[in-house]
């Protein structure tokens, strides 16, 4: 499938769908932020008080949010083996990143009432830019197939134009019950 390119994020501010659904995830909780890139949502999760795991394969941009409350792992999440991040998270945060086979194992990897906060691209984005590769665009409903062992709190697709013009699918969810919403 090649190497999912990334989008540059180094001055980009924390995801507003993060930022909605932050509050649902357990306070102090286990967040897993996957292919975290630049760190932009794992300083905002370390400073909300959360204890932060962030997988990159790429971590040179992470090391500076190193500590006690962030662990910061190089792990290349497309290398063929099995899902190396064990379970139980409390909160689980993917934005601007598709590989479909890890899809399950991070439904899987949540804690009962954790919460899936996931943003990414879509098709129809290979008009404003990158990705373009419908290897990286999600399809329609594709996140809602993914997640069907999850309880949807809430689902979008479509058109945004901020921070960038792109067309997106994003999904907030749960393992558990519904819950409250922010």
């Amino acid at each position: 499938m090649g190497t999912n390119p990334k989008i540059s994020e180094s001055s980009a501010p924390p995801s507003k769908w993060v930022r909605r659904f932050l509050p649902l995830i357990r306070p102090g909780g286990l967040v897993l932020d996957l292919a975290a890139g630049s760190g932009r949502h794992s300083g905002l999760l370390r400073d909300g008080g959360f204890a932060v795991r962030a997988v990159d394969r790429d971590v040179s941009a992470l090391l500076s949010l190193a500590g006690p409350h962030c662990e910061v792992r190089q792990i290349d999440l497309e290398g063929g083996t099995a899902w190396p991040l064990g379970n139980g998270y409390d909160g689980i945060v993917v934005t601007n990143y598709l590989h479909r086979p890890l899809l399950r194992a991070i439904g899987r990897a949540l804690a009962p009432g954790g919460i899936l906060i996931y943003e990414t691209f879509a098709l129809g984005n290979e008009r404003f830019g990158r990705p373009q590769s419908p290897a990286f665009l999600l399809r329609p409903g594709e996140l809602l197939d993914a997640f069907a062992m999850l309880t949807v709190i809430a689902f979008e697709q479509g058109e945004v134009t901020t921070p960038r013009p792109a067309v997106i699918q994003r999904i907030a969810a749960t393992a558990g019950p519904l819950c409250w919403l922010p």
